[in-house]
């Protein structure tokens, strides 16, 4: 009898032993820089409020002509875009290949 009650008693032990075990706090080792990747991104995906720009502002900013450009939609008489065409840098009409 005795024998059974050591072996209930280390069961129980190793049992609470293992029940304790699984409330410990286990850090791993982060490098100093973790995260940093993804601050930098937030950081750069986040507009500035009180943004200062220089030079020419954007074509939609200027109301006057935002307000022209749709009274043109509204009535049909929308201005045709400038064609665009390819660039010639570069390209040469004389063949000089093998013949």
């Amino acid at each position: 009898m005795r024998e059974f009650s050591t072996t209930v008693m280390l069961a129980a032990l190793l049992t609470g032993s293992l029940l304790l075990s699984a409330c410990a706090e286990s850090r791993m080792h982060l490098s100093d820089d973790y995260g940093a990747a993804l601050k930098q991104d937030k950081a750069a995906q986040i507009a500035d409020p009180d943004a200062k720009y220089r030079g020419d502002p954007a074509g939609g900013s200027n109301g006057s002509r935002v307000a022209s450009a749709q009274d043109r939609y509204v009535n049909g008489k929308v201005t045709a875009p400038a064609a665009a065409r390819a660039s010639s840098v570069g390209s040469s009409s004389s063949n000089s290949g093998p013949q």
